[in-house]
């Protein structure tokens, strides 16, 4: 049996005010058949709003007719060309008026060709768009009613786009133009300090933001040959991590747990560490309460510390495509500091929201669910995000982004789907267990199931000999029955030790000294409830006795034998002083 191709026919609409010579008309009608390699016909029709010029209004036509390009030869189409130009003269540096002088000189009037599609039909923020083959996937269109949209699912004969605007003002029926940019943020100095939408719209009511560039939202990660090995820590200013399970600078450490369990907060206090260290801190909030966040930035301005962050907020009443572009648009910011040859923080806050949001895309979007009805690549929804963190050869800059994003466990179920695929992408996760949370050891980490995969790389080395056997100490007390007192003794005030106030970090040398004494048991004798107290005086006196030795740690990064043993002997001399002191006034 045969099968004959249909060959499609393309009908084309000259837009004028008055009907135009027939020379004309068969002018166009070769430029068109040259153009289409088709069977075409060009057909006039009246337009008197064209004052001045004309249009080609151009479509296949099978079973019905579709518009999909248009050739602009009109007044307005020229004045708009016009437009564009000065407007990128004025954005170039330099002088203005001799840019504008030049961009007028040299600009001339050029036909405008554009590929346009019509809207099929929308809803729930997602609109299906009639289009040429020409629109890419992460392509951005412009609708009629002047929102923007997301080409997100291709299909042989129309296109899933996803809206960033209000859906009610866009009708079936109108005008979809292709812009042939991909999804893009505004970037620059001047975003420190402010808050932003997930397009990077100012939201705080302070005005615009004056850009330097123009980032895509979606990259490809840095290369092997671009990166260097994760060596230099991050500190986070919370003993509990700092010690055992260190965070280095170019690392993905994921932050998981119940909620309330202290996982933002473990988030804040790492950007409070960073003030003084030259960190740029990007908090990106996903699908949060607006309340929550504004609560989180007046604790970074009650701190001095939003002069280094930038908010991206795309909080639980934005649409779902806002949720869905938050962190790749946060990972853009934090890539152009990254390429200058800074080092970012970039904290997701959290996955769990993201994956729900594009999870109600794609099934808008009649993509087929899977495990829990997640798509099939939301594996790759975050891992493209994720690897997108690095610190980057000394060729390329030196510069550095680390990812703390968060996810969220029902009743610390680590198994499920999403919390899984991100354990799989990241280099160790610091897992918050719910009952330590609730017995007051805050932050609640769970030393048996957290895990840096980096280590001792991320520390420095008096960090490292400091807190040498704190994870082999620990994991012998919780091992251990209660006949053996003393060990249990030992590690209740090592877990009371851990245990840290919010919005308190600690610095290099603090933490050196009171590792240093806990782990010679030093604080053997004291109540595990005046542990907290003890470390407290313990590292004021060594700030008052010892003030060049907590200079060199917190400079030099780096505990000799003998500046371990000054600290044994002054922590030793201090206990003598305090237990006397507490058995006077009856306290021990």
């Amino acid at each position: 049996m045969e099968h004959t191709l249909k060959r499609i026919h393309v009908q084309a609409y000259l837009c004028s005010a008055a009907m135009p010579p027939q020379e004309q008309m068969q002018r166009l009608e070769q430029f068109l058949r040259e153009k289409y390699r088709e069977e075409t016909s060009l057909v006039w029709k009246e337009t008197p709003e064209l004052t001045s010029g004309f249009r080609i209004e151009v479509g296949t036509a099978v079973y019905h007719w579709n518009l999909e390009e248009l050739y602009d030869w009109s007044f307005e189409a020229h004045k708009k060309q016009l437009e564009e130009t000065l407007l990128q003269a004025a954005r170039k540096e330099g002088a203005v008026l001799p840019l504008l002088k030049n961009a007028l000189e040299e600009w001339k009037p050029r036909q405008e060709f554009e590929e346009i599609g019509v809207v099929l039909s929308v809803g729930d923020e997602i609109a299906e768009v009639s289009g040429r083959s020409g629109t890419l996937f992460g392509d951005i269109l412009e609708l009629e009613a002047g929102s923007g949209g997301w080409a997100l699912e291709l299909k042989s004969d129309r296109i899933g786009c996803v809206l960033f605007g209000d859906d009610r003002e866009i009708a079936v029926g109108s005008i979809v133009k292709r812009t042939g940019r991909a999804a893009g943020i505004p970037v620059g100095e001047a975003f420190l300090g402010r808050i932003v939408d997930a397009l990077g719209s100012p939201i705080d009511g302070k005005g615009e933001i004056r850009a330097e560039g123009f980032m895509p939202v979606e990259t490809p990660a840095p290369g092997i040959i671009d990166r260097q090995p994760v060596n230099t820590p991050m500190e986070t200013g919370l003993l509990a991590i700092d010690a055992m399970f260190p965070i280095g600078r170019g690392q993905r450490e994921l932050i998981i747990g119940d909620r309330q369990t202290g996982k933002t907060a473990i988030a804040l206090d790492t950007i409070l560490n960073q003030k003084g260290k030259n960190v740029v801190c990007i908090y990106v909030a996903i699908g949060q309460k607006a309340s929550s966040v504004a609560g989180l930035v007046e604790t970074l301005r009650e701190h001095g510390a939003m002069e280094y962050c930038v908010v991206l907020s795309a909080s639980a009443s934005d649409p779902d495509p806002l949720q869905y572009i938050a962190p790749y648009a946060g990972c853009a910011m934090g890539e152009y500091f990254m390429n200058k040859g800074r080092d970012v923080l970039i904290v997701y806050d959290d996955l769990s929201k993201h994956a729900i949001a594009y999870r109600a895309i794609s099934l808008l979007l009649e993509r087929s669910p899977g495990r829990e009805a997640y798509p099939g690549d939301v594996f790759y929804l975050h891992s493209r995000l994720l690897e997108r963190s690095a610190h980057l050869s000394e060729a390329r800059g030196g510069g550095s982004m680390t990812a703390l994003p968060i996810v969220e466990t029902q009743e610390g179920d680590v198994s499920a789907y999403i919390p899984t695929n991100i354990i799989s992408i990241t280099d160790g996760q610091i897992f918050l267990e719910s009952d330590l949370f609730f017995a007051g050891q805050r932050p609640a980490v769970n030393v048996g199931l957290s895990v840096s995969r980096v280590g001792g790389d991320a520390q420095t080395k008096a960090m490292k000999k400091a807190a040498g056997t704190i994870r082999l100490e620990l994991a012998q007390y919780r091992e251990l029955d209660e006949t053996t007192k003393r060990q249990l003794d030992y590690g209740q005030g090592l877990m009371r030790l851990l245990r840290q106030r919010q919005h308190s970090p600690q610095s290099q040398h603090e933490q050196v000294i009171a590792l240093t004494a806990a782990l010679h048991h030093v604080m053997q004798n004291i109540p595990v409830s005046q542990i907290e107290e003890f470390r407290r005086e313990l590292v004021k006196e060594m700030e008052q006795r010892e003030p060049a030795l907590c200079r060199e740690l917190d400079r030099e990064g780096i505990l000799t034998d003998e500046r371990q043993e000054a600290i044994l002997q002054r922590a030793k001399e201090f206990l003598a002083r305090w237990l006397s002191d507490r058995n006077a006034e009856g306290g021990v």
